[in-house]
């Protein structure tokens, strides 16, 4: 019986018969050949029909196949440097064919240039492109090198609630539904405060999952939802923070490289841009950040440009900011020491300073910006407590927070990492909505 194989697989397969279960991608004749495109989930190959040797009835059906079709071809894999496809470099000459189901012919992602909000509004039939394909694959590929490197450190996964009776970001950016008989819940903005309670149980630990934020942002790293990875870990100053998130880092992009480079090239990736990720990453204060940036500000002579680049100590970053700055160098670059003021209520300040927190941002290069926040949490009962009541939170849904500082506290700290501007940045796309599968953003919840 010819065994059925995935086009992720095809190279072992040379000069044997092979059955492919997939979807027609596209079709092109050229009289008495027909070649066609076909994915399974693991790849594109190419997959070609000879007149000569088929029936004619086949042959006829197959020339007139729409995009889309579903079916399974049996045929024999032969190397083709030439052939199209992804990996590519492989064919299958087409034996036989049998029709699953042949798709209507009003599929409205035809292979061509569709406007972003057509292409949005069929999300659910875009995924299926070649470019969104790779790019959710290399997603995947993001996601299980963050596990195999925390679960390689010792860190524990566990699942933190979705459902939170109180902000942990700041109250302007939550989603409320009523919960039963309690009151209001909000969709958790995090998970870090859960987790900072698992620490004094595991020590290390970290939740991965999906994430809410309810800030009404347009620009091209802001989702609604999204997937954030948070680490959290007991006896952990800021240096031992950012020689984690180094090494998180570094590890996801030689993965994406070494898996998924067939992807990243298909994308138009420069790859020489992954190669520099290693460590060590360059660390630099906000202090000296902010120098910087008010010495560009103040030699800048466009008035369009200097406008977007106005800057002033106390402030946080915009995107124009942070990309000045990672300009400086080919790897992403910390920044320590924020303004307490522009950061959560839950981070240490700094020795002598209380202005600044011990808190540390990481910057993507090539204009992608913050893709990993994190700071040594306040372990002291009274300065925390203080902090909740200058940020007029809800002293009583943090009780169980604080109790934390009460039974065996200890200095700790944590960060948290986007999925999806992590892919984005790998992948080298404009805009992260390409990075989930089904983005939501202020306008968007359909599909």
């Amino acid at each position: 019986m010819t065994e059925h194989v995935s086009v992720s697989k095809i190279s072992n397969y040379i000069g044997q018969d092979v059955v492919l279960k997939g979807w027609v991608y596209n079709r092109t004749d050229k009289g008495k050949l027909v070649f066609l495109l076909v994915r399974d989930g693991s790849g594109f190959i190419q997959c070609v029909a000879f007149k000569g040797d088929l029936t004619p009835e086949l042959f006829e059906t197959i020339s007139k196949l729409p995009q889309e079709s579903s079916v399974i071809i049996t045929g024999s894999v032969r190397e083709d440097k030439r052939a199209p496809g992804i990996p590519g470099g492989f064919e299958v000459g087409i034996k036989d064919l049998q029709v699953v189901q042949a798709a209507g012919l009003d599929y409205p992602m035809a292979l061509k240039d569709h406007g972003v909000d057509f292409a949005l509004d069929n999300r659910h039939l875009w995924i299926r492109m070649q470019s969104q394909w790779a790019i959710l694959r290399v997603r995947v590929r993001v996601m299980s090198a963050v596990r195999e490197y925390l679960d390689g450190q010792g860190f524990f996964n566990l699942d933190t609630p979705i459902l939170t009776p109180a902000a942990a970001e700041g109250t302007t950016t939550l989603f409320e539904t009523e919960y039963f008989d309690e009151g209001s819940a909000f969709l958790a903005q995090t998970g870090q405060l859960y987790n900072e309670a698992n620490i004094f149980a595991f020590g290390k630990v970290y939740c991965y999952g999906p994430t809410f934020r309810a800030e009404k942002s347009k620009t091209r790293r802001h989702l609604t939802e999204f997937w954030m990875l948070e680490p959290e870990i007991a006896f952990c100053d800021l240096d031992q923070l950012m020689d984690i998130e180094e090494g998180l880092i570094t590890h996801i992009a030689q993965s994406v490289l070494k898996d998924c480079s067939a992807e990243l090239k298909f994308l138009g990736r420069d790859l020489s841009k992954l190669e520099s990720i290693t460590g060590p990453f360059p660390r630099m204060s906000y202090d000296d950040a902010a120098k910087y940036l008010i010495d560009l500000y103040e030699k800048e002579t466009d008035p369009e440009r200097k406008e977007l680049l106005k800057f002033e100590w106390g402030m946080d970053f915009g995107a124009p900011h942070e990309t000045e700055i990672t300009k400086l160098y080919d790897k992403p670059v910390f920044v320590y020491g924020y303004p307490s003021a522009v950061k959560a209520f839950y981070m240490e300040p700094w020795e002598n300073r209380p202005e600044v927190c011990k808190s540390v941002d990481l910057l993507a290069p090539e204009g992608y910006g913050e893709i990993c926040g994190g700071s040594e949490r306040m372990s002291d009962p009274d300065k925390l407590l203080a902090r909740i009541q200058k940020e007029g939170l809800p002293e009583e849904a943090f009780k169980w927070y604080l109790e934390l500082r009460k039974y065996g506290s200890v200095p700790h700290a944590g960060f948290g990492m986007g999925t999806e501007r992590v892919t984005a940045w790998m992948c080298g796309i404009e805009h992260i909505r390409e990075a989930i599968p089904f983005p939501r953003t202020i306008k968007r919840i359909y599909p």
